[in-house]
């Protein structure tokens, strides 16, 4: 699992450390460890503390303070701590100077990321990507607690040091393998780019959206097809494309890898292979998880990557999901008083489904609401098909 041997008796431990400033306010970083949290929970890390301090940007030697550093270094000693992960990415100069300080295996949010993917991959693909975006950022960031020799052996983070010397022979290594991994790449791209050719006269759907927002779980209900969906950040890493047939029209269906917030520069450059069926998709299904506190942000997270990737102004529909788990749409509604959930039509009259972009409400977990997504779905999809094939247009009722 990404660097980490099996520990039979007990997992492994971790805590979390983050800055709160203007930018990022208290309320808004308690989310983001508990997210933090959940990423860690994907490669079994046992977290059991968080570190938050008060502080505008990053101290340029240590990211924290020098008294918040002599306090996460008190109790990393004293509790046995074997990992500890930082919610923003550390500089060269920051990791090397954090590991001399606390002797511990130091992952950022990117690398902790990349690890996931890395336990998650499994098209060849995917592990190559992910493997060239792991090594491209590790590169510079080579420290003794990251040599070859530990990761070939599975091993945790040593309390001894590998040398300078097994540091530049692992800068070499890492070199060599990511013109490999690159060569590697290409080949594969230009198979996957000739696929994707064939199917230039066929309707084409992407799920998109945040990690753990369910679009898996559409996919299986659309295609009945045995694809992998569990409540974990990142289930999903490989691209699925499954034949779908509704109305008597065909189209094809593709499920992604799910966005998240600082999402790795080097992971996006290397997945945009994979994104390509987001890219060259005819509508877009913009999946998000209604209930979450935080669902505006995560959308907000998935536009911007789509305009990174190229890919915002495609017809899209707006799939708010997981409605059976909305508590209220009263804020001030205490949680100890009995106030039943909105109804469909109550959740159609916010401001959510009267946007310019079509939109639907349902739960895939419980099927509510199926059939009007099929039949919003259906109606872009029949829109794009016909234009394909003007001839089907004539004997419809579209």
């Amino acid at each position: 699992m990404g660097g980490f041997e099996t520990k039979s008796y007990e997992k492994y431990t971790a805590v979390l450390v983050a800055l709160i400033n203007q930018q990022q306010p208290e309320q808004r970083v308690l989310e983001y460890l508990d997210e933090l949290s959940f990423l860690a929970s994907t490669l079994d890390l046992d977290v059991v503390k968080s570190f938050t301090q008060r502080l505008e940007k990053p101290d340029k030697r240590s990211f924290v303070g020098k008294g918040k550093l002599e306090e996460i270094q008190t109790y990393i000693k004293y509790e046995g701590v074997d990992v500890i992960i930082f919610d923003d990415d550390l500089s060269p100069s920051q990791l090397r100077n954090l590991e001399k300080v606390l002797n511990v295996k130091i992952y950022d949010r990117s690398l902790l990321i990349l690890d996931i993917f890395l336990s998650r991959a499994q098209t060849a693909q995917a592990k190559t990507q992910v493997e060239l975006a792991r090594s491209t950022y590790l590169l510079p960031r080579l420290t003794r607690m990251w040599t070859h020799l530990e990761r070939q052996r599975g091993g945790t983070a040593t309390r001894g040091g590998a040398g300078e010397k097994e540091i530049e022979t692992d800068r070499r290594m890492i070199r060599n393998e990511i013109t490999v991994l690159k060569k590697k790449l290409e080949k594969i791209e230009k198979q996957n780019a000739v696929q994707r050719k064939s199917r230039h006269n066929v309707v084409r759907v992407a799920l998109v959206g945040y990690t753990n927002v369910g679009k898996s779980t559409i996919m299986r209900m659309m295609t009945k097809a045995d694809v992998l969906a569990e409540d974990k950040l990142f289930a999903t890493v490989d691209s699925t494309v499954r034949k779908v047939v509704l109305d008597t029209i065909p189209f094809l269906l593709s499920d992604t890898v799910g966005f998240i917030r600082k999402l790795p520069t080097h992971l996006i450059e290397s997945f945009k292979s994979t994104l390509a069926e987001v890219v060259e998709a005819d509508v877009l299904l913009h999946v998000v998880d209604v209930s979450h506190p935080y669902f505006e942000d995560q959308m907000a997270v998935v536009n911007e990557t789509l305009a990174d990737i190229g890919a915002k102004d495609k017809p899209t529909i707006l799939v708010f999901n997981k409605i059976d788990q909305i508590k209220s749409l009263d804020d001030d509604v205490s949680e100890e008083m009995d106030n039943p959930p909105p109804t469909l039509e109550e959740l159609k009259n916010t401001y959510l489904g009267k946007g310019s972009e079509a939109s639907v409400f349902m739960s895939a977990t419980r099927k509510e609401n199926i059939d009007e997504f099929k039949a919003v779905l259906m109606k872009k999809v029949k829109k794009r098909y016909y234009t394909i094939f003007p001839n089907y247009l004539k004997d419809s009722h579209y």
